[in-house]
């Protein structure tokens, strides 16, 4: 999801209300992602996000019924869309398993140095919203981690990669993973959130080989 806005035109050359509609949804993420991350989500409201976003609080109101309603539906866009740029990062020929691991990770972490704004809400400030907030944030790690054992097993299954020994091994690298990028986000330590690659890339193919050669 890109930071800048998108628009449509308008008159006899709109598109189709479904588009339109995706179009506006996706302003209102980027405006939420904005407003959560500057004024955290206590402070948040569906005003300020909706002014933020050029449209009216009718608008916003259309797509969320509530603030809450928004950062929940912005966590679980933004899961989906980061899922869908880790499996593209890859090539499908490409049979070497450390490579495709280094190409999963830069794609991920480039995708947070992108939407920094998104990137805080989803891994930080969703917690704020309390405990529904908490177990969002659990729901997209699991997913994540469902997502990596399926793909590791495609992978298995096509070239011989090694296999997790459990889904509880891959929730933790994803556990671990979020904490080291959320870490960043908070302190700016490391400065560029990307220099965390090498240390992802050690603590997966160290997990998943060494538990393979066992």
């Amino acid at each position: 999801m890109a930071e800048d806005h998108v628009t449509v035109p308008r008159g006899r050359h709109a598109p189709p209300l479904e588009v339109r509609l995706n179009v506006q949804r996706q302003r209102l993420f980027q405006s939420a992602a904005k407003v959560f991350s500057e004024m955290g989500y206590a402070d948040a409201s569906a005003e300020a996000i909706s002014r933020e976003a050029g449209m009216s609080k009718a608008t916003f109101y259309e797509h969320f019924a509530n603030k809450e309603e928004c950062i929940l539906a912005l966590v679980e866009a933004a899961g989906a869309a980061s899922r869908m740029a880790v499996a593209a990062a890859a090539s499908s020929t490409e049979e070497h398993f450390e490579t495709k691991v280094h190409a999963r990770v830069h794609a991920f972490l480039g995708g947070l140095a992108a939407f920094p704004e998104m990137a805080r809400v989803v891994l930080v400030d969703v917690i704020g919203v309390g405990p529904v907030g908490a177990a969002k944030r659990e729901e997209m790690l699991q997913t994540f981690a469902d997502f990596l054992v399926d793909e590791n097993r495609r992978a298995h299954e096509s070239y011989g990669a090694p296999l997790w020994v459990s889904a509880d091994d891959a929730f933790a690298v994803v556990g671990a993973i979020v904490e080291l990028a959320s870490r960043q986000l908070r302190t700016g330590h490391p400065e560029d959130i990307r220099d965390l690659e090498p240390v992802i890339e050690r603590m997966v193919n160290g997990l998943v080989n060494g538990t393979h050669r066992q």
